[in-house]
Formats: C-alpha cells, structure tokens, sequence
C-alpha cells in the first residue's frame, strides 16, 4: 500500500511539472508570436494558456498582452474586456489602467476613460500620460481651471513638455488671453522651429487678434515647411483675399486645387479674385 502511494505521488508530481511546463512554453510561444507580428497565432495561444490554467497567478499579464495583441489587430471592444479582465486580478496597475482609458478615448468614452486616468493619478499623481489625457478630457467639458491644473503638473516636472506647453497656450487664448497665448507659442516657436502646426496656432492667434499681416508671415513659413498642406493653403488665399491681394488669393486656391481640394469648394472665393 505504502509503495501504490509512494508511486501515486511521484506520477502527481510528474504529471504537475509537465502541466506547469506547458504552460509556460504555451506563455512562451505566445509572447514570441507577438514580437513577430503574428498576432492571430499569439491570440490563439494566450487563449489556450488562460483556459488550461484558469487561476493562474500570471493571468493578469496574459490578459494584458492579450488586450495589447487585439488593440493592434484593431478591435478595440475585445480589447477594453481583456484589460478589464486583467484589472479584476490586479486592480492598481497603472500600465492597465492607462491602456483601457486610452481605448476608451479612442472610442468617445470620456466618462469611462476619465476614471481609469483618475485612477492612475490617485496611485501616481505625478504620471503624465494620465495628467495629459486627463487635461484633455477637461478641455473637451470646458472645464479650463482642472486641465491648467493638470498642465501645470506635467510642466512642473517637465519644464520643456511640449504638449502641456501648447494646451497652456491654448487654455490662455480660450480665456481671452490672447497676450499670454502669444507669448508662450513665440517661446515654442523658437525652440521648435520645424513645426508648422506651430506656426499655423499662431496665425489663427494673430487673426482673431486682428493682425492678418502677421498671420500671413506664419501661414507662409508654415507652407514652406509643409508644401502640401491644402487647408492651410486655402486659408492663407482667404488671408490674402482679405487683404485685398486677389492675385496671391487666386494664385493660393489654384495651388489648393492642385493639392486635392475640389475646384467647386472653392469657386467663390476665386470670383472675388476677380
């Protein structure tokens, strides 16, 4: 009897280890498949490895890599319930809570999203992924005061952040500081000096300033870094049609026409080049 156990035990033990090592090979595989860009086959295994052990410590991360294998196959819903999955065993991940607001911006689900970013902010109130996405969700509900706070944080930890710079500049216009506005995008200019989305922000600053000379300076060195930018082509003919300058406007339009915006879009404004 002793001996029937003795062998009971060592083929438990066995039978175990070999569990335990497909597993892990199947996690293995999975997860090679990814960083090849075989995703279909990556999902494959890490559904087989969440089904054969259910209970599984690890499975936090497998769901995680799973949501992250679908957001890049595009659907997004399996997605958002894998990190969800992967949230009910691990609930302060930060990584996960970022991942699954991010899918809900991608999908209008500001409410949700805002949550998970709160979340994050709540375990780590210095992150900025979350404080950036945070401002945004603010900016789209009006609420200027929470996203300048926000702003602020990401800048006080990193002066040069580009993006919390621009959503200051921007917060100051919408607030009727315009001065200020200008002054913070003369700054980014000068250290970005490659962007033209830049330049094109300050021009749309200088125009409801009422400066349409100086808009057009921007919107011109805007073109030369970007040639095939049709709107911004279409809006400096409107600039110089304002000015009066009917032949750099009609010039302007035909350039847009050649860019991709259809001739009739633009047909009245090309008659009062006329």
């Amino acid at each position: 009897m002793k001996k029937i156990l003795i062998l009971i035990f060592i083929l438990f033990c066995a039978l175990t280890r070999s569990y335990a090592q497909s597993y892990n090979e199947i996690v293995e595989r999975a997860m090679k498949y990814t960083f090849t860009d075989s995703l279909e086959q990556a999902e494959q295994l890490f559904r087989e490895a969440l089904k054969m052990d259910p209970n599984n410590a690890r499975n936090a991360l497998l769901f995680s890599n799973l949501g992250t294998v679908l957001k890049r196959m595009g659907r997004t819903d399996e997605a958002i319930e894998a990190y969800t999955m992967a949230l009910n065993i691990t609930p302060y991940s930060t990584a996960m809570l970022l991942n699954r607001g991010t899918l809900y911006l991608d999908k209008g689900l500001d409410s949700k999203a805002y949550v998970d970013f709160c979340n994050v902010i709540d375990l780590i109130p210095e992150n900025i992924e979350a404080r950036l996405y945070r401002a945004y969700i603010y900016m789209q509900r009006r609420e200027y005061t929470e996203a300048r706070i926000d702003y602020n944080v990401i800048v006080g930890k990193e002066p040069s952040h580009k993006s919390a710079r621009i959503g200051l500049a921007m917060l100051d216009q919408l607030e009727g500081n315009l001065t200020g506005a200008r002054d913070k995008l003369n700054l980014l200019i000068g250290e970005f000096t490659d962007d033209p989305s830049l330049l094109i922000m300050r021009a749309n600053l200088d125009l409801e300033r009422g400066y349409p000379e100086a808009a057009v300076l921007d919107l011109e060195e805007a073109l030369r870094l970007n040639p095939k930018d049709a709107e911004t082509t279409v809006q400096l003919g409107d600039v110089y049609l304002s000015l009066k300058d009917k032949d750099k406007a009609l010039n302007a339009y035909e350039k847009a026409i050649t860019l991709g915006i259809p001739r009739p879009v633009l047909m009245e404004q090309m008659k009062k080049c006329k």
